[in-house]
């Protein structure tokens, strides 16, 4: 039994959170603030928050506000330059797991040359190592999907290549999270399925991750466990604050999970899919493809007690068989009111299902590498077929 635990980040979790930060000890004495080109961080009032809690520490800041749901490489090197300009000697994401997800590239970049694909090692990636080390991080999640929070993990989006790739070190942990339910209470009924499914399945494959640990499996159950409990609530009830704080400790412990396990080929193959149409959540896109990707699984018959115990955990107690996962996922996905996704609503053609297979394997090969056992091109494309409505 042999496995290395590095999770660095200081965690301040629970309701109120955010009203403490001026009271922490700020890694700098200017901040970056990566928010998104919406409105919600501003309309909701947790920017105004943010900043007041900056001034209560003598903490300057700028803003940077162009970050898309699926960030782009443009936008990492404008942050970047921007940050410069501006003297900033931090950086803070407030909002989703693509606004943490840009403000860790953000930071790699303000201290690096070149740009952010240089050091992406999938893909067309350059795989160059960061010679500088990157500003400090702080993530303040508004969101509970990616558990980018309590990750190294950076997923950027190359807009003139299709390409959408993770990058992570331990260079990007955040210093400091905050992880304050009440600022998720406004994020719609379909996102908070899509991200809490996104959650789910760091979990699932880390719990399946070749190179998992006891800690990871501790981790990565009690989140599944959650979930299953909680999401349905959330999902149908945005302002139940038990249901809001348990799917945000399970994202948490999500990206704890993604730390120390990972995630394998579900992500890569969700990736391009995304990637190609932008307009794709991620965690909509994962949803698409579950069902088939789990039951191949069960169908190889390499993990049948790791898949029942996920069955146990997320609610289906007299699991016996790999097969009830599937079952018990099945049932989460009509409990939370998205069996109704397909790919052609997004542009996404059977014909184009091949592609889709190849840029799997081109840009994120390395998760079939950590994958229970090997999965051949054709099962991968299969498992894009049956999903495909």
């Amino acid at each position: 039994m042999k496995f290395q635990y590095f999770i660095p980040t200081k965690v301040l979790f629970g309701c109120g959170q955010l009203e403490k930060l001026h009271k922490q000890k700020l890694p700098g004495k200017k901040a970056l603030i990566v928010i998104s080109s919406g409105t919600s961080v501003k309309k909701f009032g947790y920017l105004a928050r943010l900043q007041q809690q900056l001034e209560k520490a003598g903490v300057a800041y700028a803003i940077y506000d162009k970050i898309l749901p699926n960030p782009i490489e443009a936008h990492v090197t404008e942050g970047a330059e921007f940050g410069k300009k501006e003297g900033c000697d931090f950086v803070i994401g407030l909002g989703g797991g693509s606004i943490i997800d840009s403000a860790k590239a953000i930071a790699v970049m303000v201290t690096n040359e070149g740009t952010i694909w240089d050091y992406i090692f999938g893909g067309t990636g350059g795989k160059k190592m960061p010679e500088k080390t990157p500003l400090p991080i702080v993530a303040i999640t508004t969101t509970a999907g990616t558990g980018t929070e309590a990750d190294p993990w950076a997923v950027i989006t190359h807009q003139d290549r299709n390409e959408k790739i993770g990058f992570g070190y331990d260079g990007t942990f955040p210093v400091l999270s905050i992880v304050d339910p009440e600022l998720m209470l406004t994020v719609p009924e379909k996102l908070t399925a899509y991200q809490g499914f996104d959650a789910l399945f760091h979990s699932t494959e880390g719990y399946l991750n070749k190179n998992t640990n006891p800690i990871n499996d501790l981790y990565a159950l009690k989140a599944i466990e959650l979930i299953g409990k909680y999401l349905p609530t959330a999902v149908k009830d945005g302002q139940n604050l038990e249901a809001r704080e348990n799917v945000a400790l399970a994202n948490t412990l999500s990206g704890m999970s993604e730390s120390i396990g990972g995630c394998i080929s579900e992500h890569a193959m969700e990736h391009p899919l995304s990637g190609h149409n932008p307009k794709l959540e991620h965690g909509a896109g994962l949803i698409m493809i579950c069902q088939a990707y789990y039951a191949y699984w069960a169908e190889r018959g390499v993990v049948n007690q790791r898949l029942i115990d996920m069955a146990k955990a997320l609610g289906k107690q007299d699991a016996t068989k790999p097969e009830d996962f599937v079952t018990a996922l099945h049932d989460l996905i009509v409990a939370c009111d998205v069996d109704d996704l397909k790919m052609s609503d997004y542009g996404i053609k059977k014909e184009e299902l091949t592609m889709y297979t190849q840029a799997a394997y081109e840009t994120m090969g390395g998760l079939f590498t950590v994958d229970p056992a090997p999965m051949p091109f054709e099962d991968c494309l299969k498992i894009y077929e049956k999903s495909y409505k």
